[in-house]
Parts: structure tokens; sequence; C-alpha cells
């Protein structure tokens, strides 16, 4: 294989227009959201929080730690330069008037303090701490119209960086390849939602064999849709704590924002079943909330988020340490890196 190079100046000139253009547009994704957050305030009659100076230095440096690191990460050849613009604008423009027209209905059941409004669903199949309105959405996870406004209402929520952070899992992904010597084998993303790591898991890597797992058939069939050209992607809709593959089938597994909604007991039924279907050795990359175990200076934001966006089991994770909770379950752990608001685990079976 021919590697032709650009001379330095051609590839420093484009380094420069790619932070001039990437820069440009996470600005144009923080102001709107900010404003949405603003806007819920105002709907809901919340006050203002009273926000220590340390902390909002802190999220700020967190937050330009991020932005640098995912220009890093291109420059590095860690995930192609692509993913820094694959912003679904359109697709996000269109679904925010749905979103506002919703706020209202949000705001309701925030006031009323109603987490279990959802659509009548089969208990025996849906566990009860699923079947409730996280971030008090309407039709929890069970609809489509929930899966169509869901990542536009969480690219809000993270202020334009949630695909970012999720994309932060890749680099541990093609690290371990590389040292391998391969670029393919099977990857299983557990909590795979509308499938939106799995579609920067194959820009990044094309030869991998790619699937998925979620407990909502609505969110899955989301992903379906967006995961449409990918050529080998296999789609389940199921229970974590119960994962339909056969022992060691698996090189590698990811979950993105899965551990901070489920109880304590079950992370831990999802953390063995994770090391039973990965081959001896293979990686696991767990992505999440930050814990207070590494971002203690941020415990007045996290608390809060509970609180505003119910999340009831959001308290016990911010103390249940990830990285321990991975040792017990015969899990090496080998890093863990804060990625803004949230942290990369990552791990051997």
């Amino acid at each position: 294989m021919v590697v032709v190079l650009a001379p330095p100046s051609l590839a420093l000139a484009r380094s420069k227009l790619d932070r001039a253009l990437y820069g440009a547009q996470q600005l144009s994704l923080f102001f709107p959201a900010m404003a949405a957050h603003h806007l819920f305030r105002v709907l809901s009659h919340a006050a203002v929080p009273d926000v220590p100076p340390e902390v909002i230095r802190e999220i700020r440096r967190r937050y330009v730690a991020l932005l640098r690191a995912d220009l890093a990460n291109v420059e590095a050849n860690l995930y192609p330069r692509d993913l820094l613009f694959q912003f679904p604008l359109r697709a996000y423009g269109a679904n925010l008037p749905r979103l506002l027209a919703d706020m209202p209905r949000t705001v309701r059941r925030k006031k009323a303090r109603n987490h279990r409004d959802v659509p009548d669903v089969d208990p025996a199949r849906f566990p009860s701490y699923f079947r409730r309105t996280f971030h008090w959405q309407t039709d929890g996870y069970f609809t489509s119209r929930s899966a169509r406004l869901y990542d536009l209402s969480v690219e809000l929520l993270f202020l334009g960086t949630a695909d970012v952070m999720r994309r932060q899992t890749i680099p541990p992904i093609t690290r371990a390849l590389q040292a391998a010597g391969r670029d393919d084998g099977r990857l299983l993303d557990v909590g795979c939602g509308t499938g939106r790591l799995l579609s920067q898991m194959a820009a990044s890597h094309p030869a991998l064999r790619l699937f998925g797992v979620d407990i909502s058939p609505a969110y899955v069939g989301a992903a379906r849709a967006l995961l449409a050209d990918v050529p080998d992607v296999s789609l389940v809709a199921e229970n974590a704590e119960s994962l339909p593959y056969r022992d060691g089938y698996f090189d590698m597994v990811t979950s993105v924002y899965l551990f901070h909604e489920l109880p304590r007991a079950v992370r831990r039924v999802v953390l063995r079943e994770m090391k039973r279907v990965l081959a001896p050795g293979g990686l696991l990359v767990l992505e999440d909330s930050a814990q207070l175990v590494e971002s203690r200076t941020l415990a007045p934001t996290l608390a809060r988020f509970a609180e505003e966006f119910h999340e009831p089991f959001y308290g016990d994770y911010l103390v249940d340490d990830l990285a321990v909770a991975l040792a017990r379950e015969g899990f090496r752990v080998e890093s863990v890196t804060p990625t803004y608001l949230s942290k990369v685990v990552v791990a051997r079976a």
C-alpha cells in the first residue's frame, strides 16, 4: 500500500482550518443548548443554581480539554476526521420543533414528579427500574417518538458534546487493534440505544463485525434505521442482564451511559454478563457519568443532576466506583480517563 503524505505546510494549514471550523461548530451548538437550558428553567420555574466558582472553572477546563482531545485523536489517526463534522444538523433541525412542542408536557411531568408516566408495557419483559421517565422525557424509552427526540435532547443536555464524549471510547479500540496487528473482530455495544456509537465505530473500523443490544425495541428500531448502510451489524432488543450470546464470543465490548441508569445489583449482573461474553483477555470500554472518586470538585453539579432530571439510581452510582466494581467482577482495569462530565474506563476480561 502506498501512503501519500501531504506536504507539511498543507497539513498544517488543514489542521488550522479544521480547528477553526470545529471551534465554530461547537460554539454554534453551545449557545442554542444554553438557551434551551434557560427556557426549561423558566417554564418549570426552577431557580438558577448557585454554582461555586471553582466548579464553574473545573467544568470549563474539562469542556476545553474534551474538545482538544477530540482534535488530537484525529491528528493521531485514532478515528477519522469526518467524525468531527458528522453532526446530523438536518435531522436535529427537523426534530427541534417537536422537542420544543413537547417541553410543556415534560415540565408538567417534572412538577408533578410523575416518573411513572409511561405507556403500558409487559412487566415480565421490562423490569421496574426501566419503566420510568428518565430525564422526565415523554414515553420513557418505549416509543419511536421518544427515540426520535432522544439524541437531540442529550446533545442539548451536554451542550453539543454528547457525540464528542461517545467517541472517546474509540481510541482504546483503535489502540487494541493496532497492538494486535489486526483490523477485524467482533464488537458488542451494550445499551446501544439509537446506534450513535455504533455508527461512529463503523466509520472508524469498517472491518469490525458490530453487534448491539438494547432493552427498548423502539430504540433498536431507530438504530437499525441509522445503521442501514452498515454491511455487517446485528441488533437485538434484549435485556443486558441476560445477553443472548455464547460465552467468549466477543473480542470487544463497549457501553455508553448505561450504568448510571441501573440499580447497583443490576450493574453487577450486567458486568458479569459482559465478562461472560468476552473472550479471555478481551477488551471492555465503558463510558458513563463522572463519579466522585475522580471528580469530587463536580459534586454539587453531579448531585443536582439526579434531582433535576430524574435519575433515581444516579446518587448511588456516584459513589459506586466503576473501577472497583470491575475489579471485583474479575476484570483487570487498565485506565480511567475523565472526559468532560463523563469518564472512560478500559479493562480486560
